[in-house]
């Protein structure tokens, strides 16, 4: 009987198999190296991001605390980014264009002077530039002030350029608080003061009243040189104005300080006082000698000063002196401003007596013995002590 055949004994059975060894295996170690190189290539990309957008930046030169970087009007991005990479701000003009665009804001940055701290980020360096935090400078022309002093001012400005050849004519600037750039020409200042005389001297003119005394908007400036030469106070303006405008209409001469220092150190201070041979002397703006107004005017008078000149109130005053605190005291008539200069004299006697550590004593004024003043010489609201008639 045939036997069944049977499984040899030396067959190998297959066995499953537990995985690829061959070239799938080494692709999948190679995505995985693959992708490691990759992630850290990013990471080393997002350090140097970092380091190139929020970390230091350059140093200012000579161990400065910030650069100084002006940005012309016009520039463009790449304009710009040149002019930062030339004051050693930034390093690259590539990055710095990208991190402006980057953030949108390659259409807000503005020309004008900008202080960069040494060491600034590229990240700080565009925040400066978007939020437009420019370096301003100021000039400050004060009422009253001359031409010569005006030059003197803009001479003493280290931003602004140039030489101002010739002092303007007097009261053709206006006085205010003008904005300047880094580079700015002294003339270009000089030039734009007088076109804001010139307009808002026009735009006055066109509001004068009937009681003004100024014929034409030159005599309306000589006039408020003189007012604002006398008086800063902002409350006396007009009070001064209308004893001028009084003064003139009646024949009288203005008699005003400042027109005799004017001819003698044509608009510079004088540093002292007035000498009585300075008062005689015959100039053309001695107001005690010339009738009328001066040629010329004495200072650049300001808004306040020409107003009141334009419109001055009715008032019946002809006189005015320092009161001793500041201000002035008006009269109507001559005897009245005797007794408001005799007071004058007096405090400005005590002030002296004050400087020279010499005791002050109300009832004197310098010669022997005590000064016995009459009824009309006692300052009003003064209390008297009237000593009986036989005890004298």
């Amino acid at each position: 009987m045939a036997k069944a055949p049977t499984r040899s004994a030396n067959r190998k059975t297959p066995s499953r198999a537990k995985g690829p060894k061959g070239p799938r295996s080494s692709l999948g170690i190679g995505l995985i190296t693959a992708g490691g190189t990759l992630g850290l290539f990013l990471i080393a990309a997002l350090i140097a991001l970092w380091a190139v957008y929020w970390g230091p930046g350059p140093k200012a030169e000579g161990g400065a605390e910030a650069t100084i970087v002006t940005l012309p009007s016009g520039a463009g991005v790449p304009a710009i980014a040149a002019n930062l990479k030339a004051a050693g701000v930034i390093r690259s003009t590539d990055l710095f264009r990208a991190a402006i665009s980057l953030r949108g804001v390659d259409r807000k940055i503005r020309a004008g002077e900008y202080e960069m701290p040494s060491g600034a980020s590229l990240s700080k360096v565009v925040s400066i530039l978007a939020e437009g935090k420019s370096v301003r400078h100021y000039v400050t022309l004060p009422e009253g002030w001359s031409s010569a002093q005006a030059v003197d001012i803009l001479m003493r400005q280290p931003v602004l350029t140039g030489e101002v050849t010739e002092v303007p004519d007097e009261g053709t600037l206006w006085p205010e608080t003008y904005e300047v750039t880094r580079g700015e020409s002294r003339q270009a200042v000089i030039d734009r003061m007088q076109r804001m005389a010139t307009q808002k001297l026009e735009t006055l003119w066109a509001t004068r009243s009937r009681n003004t005394i100024a014929r034409t908007p030159q005599e309306a400036v000589i006039l408020a040189s003189i007012v604002e030469k006398e008086t800063g106070a902002d409350g006396e303006r007009q009070e001064v104005a209308a004893v001028f405008t009084n003064r003139l209409r009646l024949g009288m001469r203005l008699e005003s300080d400042p027109t005799i220092i004017y001819g003698i150190t044509k608009g510079k201070p004088l540093g002292r006082g007035i000498r009585l041979s300075e008062i005689r002397a015959d100039t053309p703006w001695n107001t005690y000698v010339i009738s009328g107004l001066p040629p010329t005017p004495i200072a650049n008078p300001g808004e306040e000063a020409l107003k009141a000149v334009l419109n001055p109130p009715r008032s019946e005053y002809l006189f005015f002196v320092a009161d001793g605190t500041g201000g002035h005291v008006f009269a109507r008539t001559y005897q009245e401003h005797l007794l408001n200069v005799a007071r004058w004299r007096d405090v400005e006697r005590r002030r002296a007596a004050i400087e020279n550590g010499l005791p002050v004593d109300a009832l004197t004024s310098g010669e022997a013995g005590p000064r016995i003043l009459t009824p009309e010489q006692i300052p009003a609201g003064a209390q008297v002590i009237r000593v009986p008639e036989e005890q004298r």
